[in-house]
């Protein structure tokens, strides 16, 4: 019998393929919200708010002003993914490319996910990254990282 993909790692592709949609040129980020019943309820990544143009705002990372940065405009995936939902989110689990900010790990606790499976954290020394493991593990929030897949996706040449 051919070898199928588990579940995890099913739901970390969709994350992954989600994350392609980003046009931010540093890190691309995904999202997968799944329910108990293994079902895909809501999807996101990183990017700018609905109406405000991709090249009309920075992607920078770094800038004399602030402002002139990404970090005030770009919207994680891990909201997108939350605001995406198309039901309850109580126990449902979390798939993300990236490790949870602590402004993300807030929304995540709020909005009821109880689980997140994560596939880097690259940050993870940072106060930030400090800050959302301290807050899901005061919110009873499991997380664990997830060995590494490879996702290959060709386009075919027309």
């Amino acid at each position: 019998m051919h070898k199928h993909i588990s579940w995890d790692e099913y739901f970390m592709g969709v994350a992954a393929l989600s994350a392609k949609r980003s046009k931010d040129p540093s890190t691309q980020v995904g999202a997968c919200v799944v329910n108990e019943d293994k079902r895909i309820i809501g999807i996101g990544y990183n990017g700018f708010p609905m109406g405000c143009k991709d090249d009309e705002f920075p992607w920078g990372k770094e800038a004399k002003e602030y402002l002139k940065t990404k970090y005030p405009y770009v919207v994680h995936a891990e909201p997108n993914a939350i605001l995406n939902c198309t039901s309850s989110l109580k126990n449902s689990t979390l798939y993300v490319t990236l490790f949870p900010c602590n402004e993300c790990a807030k929304l995540i606790i709020q909005s009821g996910i109880r689980h997140v499976i994560y596939a880097s954290d690259k940050y993870h020394d940072t106060e930030s990254s400090l800050a959302s493991r301290k807050m899901f593990d005061a919110a009873g929030i499991t997380y664990q990282e997830m060995p590494e897949i490879v996702l290959e996706l060709r386009r075919k040449e027309v």
